[in-house]
């Protein structure tokens, strides 16, 4: 029988998931959008706060997910 905790688990796995592979999508969008000098700047900056956003969810995500030791 697989309770609640486990499925929780599984869930920050395949959230965790989704998160790396959005991260990495921005910061492919943001290189090809670097090598454009006439790129919109305004642009660029907001998907690197996105991109940042994501990295502060997927640190808490993975902090989550690490056992606690004092237990």
């Amino acid at each position: 029988m697989i309770d609640n905790v486990e499925i929780n688990t599984f869930g920050n796995y395949a959230r965790l998931k989704e998160l790396r592979i959005e991260h990495r999508d921005l910061d492919v969008a943001i290189s090809e959008l670097c090598k454009n000098p006439n790129a919109d700047q305004l642009r660029v900056r907001r998907l690197k706060k996105q991109k940042l956003r994501l990295k502060d969810m997927i640190t808490q995500l993975e902090s989550e997910l690490i056992p606690d030791l004092n237990a």
